[in-house]
């Protein structure tokens, strides 16, 4: 993985814009590796998927050639960077449980902030950052573009990003002006995060496997904590497909059909993968509920 990560800022032409010495470019890519916890969904292989949708994305929809080199620097590297140090607890636990982070944010995406900082501190050391050979003015920008896409992965913003583009598409999208611009990277980057539904059912099917354990281990701490639980994390009211019919018909459909009103290729290889894991997690759904009414006739029997 670190190695084909390495060959995408290579290929993408980020190592030459930035002047990426390639032994700080490895040390690097192996200081990110250590800074991923081994959390059963948050852990370096999702950034690495993160990443590897971006890169794909980018050359899927042209982008490659439209943004420039810097603009593919900030996008690739916050997707790198986007879950640094994730706890495996989300943010709302982090609010109810007034965690440190959640004090040291005053309960503004403490997670999002948090992988920020973490970033930032490894590009602050001089043996890992890839950006020490631009100017000043260069990294100011590295810095804020960062930022705002990995603040932009903090879920309680999707209606507000979302209905910024759909705004930019009312209004007539144009890739060359700014507002349109960097709210299509916000989008980018959310449909990277949130994109293993979009992949073969080999795929993606484990990763689910993987979101959910991680929920419930949040769940079963928060009642043995006495604090809120969301339903769709108990692991006494959720099933797999209850859990990703609502997340692909409400979250991830209307997301990627927006997206792919500027890149039409989207809806033909990602949208119509999404419609297709709709229908096998509705199938497993009613097939859940009738295995539930034999068991009940059975008890009922007795």
């Amino acid at each position: 993985m670190l190695a084909l990560l390495e060959h995408m800022y290579t290929e993408l032409g980020i190592v030459e814009e930035f002047h990426i010495n390639p032994i700080t470019m490895k040390r690097w890519l192996l200081s990110i590796q250590a800074n991923y916890r081994n959390n059963p969904f948050h852990n370096f292989r999702h950034c690495f998927c993160v990443t590897q949708m971006m890169y794909g994305m980018l050359y899927l929809c042209g982008l490659n050639s439209t943004f420039t080199r810097e603009e593919l620097g900030i996008l690739l590297t916050a997707a790198v960077c986007h879950d640094l140090d994730h706890p495996g607890y989300n943010n709302s636990y982090q609010i109810n449980a007034r965690t440190e982070l959640a004090i040291r944010y005053n309960d503004i995406s403490p997670l999002e902030n948090h992988h920020c900082a973490v970033a930032f501190s490894l590009l602050n050391n001089p043996e890992t950052n890839i950006f020490a050979n631009v100017t000043q003015e260069v990294f100011r920008r590295v810095r804020q573009g960062m930022t705002s896409l990995i603040l932009a992965t903090d879920m309680a913003r999707h209606g507000e990003i979302l209905e910024s583009m759909k705004r930019s598409l009312e209004d007539g999208f144009q890739i060359e002006k700014k507002e349109h611009r960097e709210t299509l990277k916000m989008v980018l980057i959310k449909c990277c995060d949130i994109s293993n539904e979009v992949r073969p059912l080999s795929v993606s099917e484990p990763w689910v496997d993987c979101l959910l354990e991680e929920y419930f281990n949040q769940s079963d701490r928060e009642k043995e904590e006495g604090l809120p639980v969301a339903p769709f994390m108990d692991r006494d009211k959720v099933t797999k497909s209850s859990a990703q019919i609502g997340f692909i018909k409400f979250v991830l459909i209307p997301m990627f059909q927006t997206l792919a009103k500027v890149f039409p290729i989207i809806d033909e290889l990602m949208v119509t993968q999404l419609r297709s894991a709709l229908e096998r997690y509705e199938k497993l759904q009613l097939e859940e509920e009738e295995r539930k009414k034999k068991g009940e006739k059975l008890t009922d029997a007795d």
